[in-house]
């Protein structure tokens, strides 16, 4: 099984407003970057679609070791959280809806036939593959209209 290293990091200018995606999917030393963005989403979103885009990208079975800052996609992941979400109906354990229900159906799809490893990286804080990422999902927000300095 090959092992693949994918980075990703969304951006929001405003949360909901424009914004940006960024991924580096490595094998070996072999690198592939992929960006995009939306006007209106919000940063978890972004978070979500840097990974789907990613995993899209695989053609068959692998080993991933996933780093992102989002404690919110690695937790849902790892933690078996956005599993329990969707057999509850896409409501939480106290029952309120859980958030972004068709991108982690698609999400949750994607992940099925890979083996995981999580890594939570600190965002900003000089993560060469993290702050890569930023840059393209900073990118990606401005060219929908975000402000990000």
């Amino acid at each position: 099984m090959k092992q693949i290293e994918i980075f990703t990091d969304g951006a929001c200018s405003g949360n909901p407003g424009p914004g940006g995606w960024g991924a580096i999917l490595r094998y070996k030393q072999h690198e592939k970057e992929l960006s995009g963005g939306e006007a209106q989403t919000t940063n978890n979103r972004m978070e979500m679609t840097a990974l789907i885009r990613a995993l899209e990208m695989l053609k068959e079975p692998c080993h991933i070791v996933f780093c992102s800052d989002s404690k919110y996609v690695i937790d849902a992941l790892q933690k078996g959280w956005a599993k329990g979400w969707k057999a509850r109906g896409w409501r939480k354990a106290d029952k309120s809806p859980a958030l972004n229900p068709d991108l982690w159906e698609k999400l949750l799809a994607l992940c099925e036939p890979h083996t995981f490893e999580y890594k939570w990286i600190k965002g900003h804080a000089g993560h060469p593959e993290n702050e890569r990422c930023d840059r393209l999902a900073v990118e990606q927000s401005k060219r929908y209209g975000g402000r990000q300095g």
